[in-house]
């Protein structure tokens, strides 16, 4: 199994809640989004497909005010948490890169492996 990196506690991302990191991998840094959804957490690059340009404008700010989709704020695209599958905006029908993360032991972790372009 792939040694994983730690993000943060469980508790530290509100439910609904959002965060944003970067982590370092073979010398290249990826921004990376995470959202928390019950005790499931979900985990993105932070990369719009429309102009892989990042999501937020705010720092940790994901998620749409009714916090039930993650939003690109340049262009108003909505994205489903559980799939990152775009259901509304100009990326209509694509979906955010997923990045595989997990919750254990309260910790919220990332695979390294899964880092890659896709």
């Amino acid at each position: 199994m792939p040694s994983v990196r730690r993000l943060c506690r469980i508790d530290e991302l509100e439910d609904p809640g959002s965060r944003g990191f970067s982590m370092e991998l073979d010398g290249e840094t990826h921004e990376i989004l995470v959202v928390r959804k019950g005790e499931r957490v979900y985990g993105y690059r932070n990369r719009c497909p429309h102009t892989g340009i990042n999501l937020e404008w705010q720092p940790d700010q994901f998620l749409d005010l009714s916090q039930s989709y993650i939003q690109c704020v340049t262009h108003g695209a909505l994205f489903r948490i559980e799939d990152g599958l775009c259901l509304r905006g100009p990326c209509s029908g694509d979906a955010l890169s997923p990045i595989r993360v997990e919750v254990q032991d309260d910790e919220v972790v990332a695979i390294p492996d899964a880092f890659g372009e896709t």
